[in-house]
């Protein structure tokens, strides 16, 4: 399996529903397997963020209609922002939009300044509530049409839900990430296609690729189940002088960047994504943050993808 490269996007940070569907459309243009985004409502690192937050599964619609191929999803919506039985119904219904190319990565929600912000609660713990949604949400979709789901929880209770409308995929697939040493694997292993560790320290993660493979083994399923995902910065140039102005756009140092992404020229990328396939990663969330920057895409796909089998 070669190595499976997807665009990632924070709009939070600053970007139109239009920015959006540029980069979709490049991403889709140029051959690489998704688009995703964040699902914040609140910019970060002292960002104005104009024009505003868009939300992320009404962007996502949209671009169901406006792409043909590349698949959609979140990294990660946040189970704090919606009712899980609502979650079910906007993501079954952007994948009937999508012809069936939508995933859904759901996480616990962790920037409490969002939700203040915009008045939305914000527990103390949640772990829970995202276990609860997990449930319901695949619950509902798997359900067989002219059935009844029911759920009874800490959080929730659903009575006698007719469970619809269902996705056009047979199985929406499930993102779920964090670093958690016990109850995340568990999860994962219990609802997961998918294991994403976010921004994570590079020596770790090949360890924690071996805690997720024990987590399911433990619940009776192969490694080869799940997909092993990582998401990580990306800045690359096909010399020093357009890394550096790379770089300069987002505002972080080339040596911050070459350590803790996948960062540099071309050369440098390629070796960091080979080295990251040798430790078990087999797909890598590149995160693209200067979205006007549509050729910083046509460098990856021209002059990186080719060079990894």
């Amino acid at each position: 399996m070669t190595l499976d490269l997807r665009i990632f996007t924070e709009p939070q940070q600053g970007a139109t529903y239009d920015d959006q569907l540029a980069v979709a459309q490049a991403t889709e243009k140029l051959g690489f397997s998704a688009f995703f985004r964040s699902d914040h409502y609140l910019a970060m690192g002292g960002r104005d963020g104009l024009p505003g937050p868009t939300d992320s599964w009404i962007t996502l619609a949209g671009l169901a209609r406006e792409t043909s191929t590349v698949r959609l999803g979140t990294l990660v919506s946040s189970a704090t922002f919606r009712h899980p039985g609502v979650l079910a119904i906007q993501v079954a219904q952007v994948d009937q939009m999508s012809g069936g190319r939508v995933e859904l990565g759901l996480g616990t929600g962790w920037f409490a300044a969002e939700h203040s912000a915009y008045g939305i609660p914000f527990p103390d713990k949640r772990f829970s509530i995202l276990e609860e949604q997990l449930a319901i949400v695949t619950g509902l979709w798997g359900t067989p049409v002219g059935e009844k789901f029911s759920f009874s929880g800490e959080h929730y209770e659903i009575i006698d839900s007719p469970a619809l409308p269902k996705p056009a995929q047979p199985k929406i697939p499930v993102l779920v990430g964090g670093g958690g040493p016990r109850r995340t694997p568990a999860l994962a292993a219990q609802y997961g296609d998918e294991y994403n560790q976010s921004f994570p320290a590079l020596d770790s993660i090949g360890p924690r690729i071996g805690v997720i493979n024990k987590a399911l083994a433990d619940a009776g399923r192969a490694p080869e189940s799940i997909v092993q995902s990582v998401a990580l910065v990306a800045a690359v140039g096909q010399d020093e002088a357009e890394f550096t102005r790379r770089a300069a756009a987002i505002g972080r140092e080339p040596a911050e960047l070459r350590e803790h992404g996948i960062a540099g020229t071309v050369t440098e990328v390629v070796d960091r994504l080979k080295a990251l396939e040798a430790e078990g990663v087999q797909r890598v969330y590149l995160q693209v943050l200067d979205l006007a920057d549509l050729d910083h895409l046509d460098v990856i796909a021209r002059e990186v993808r080719p060079q990894l089998g």
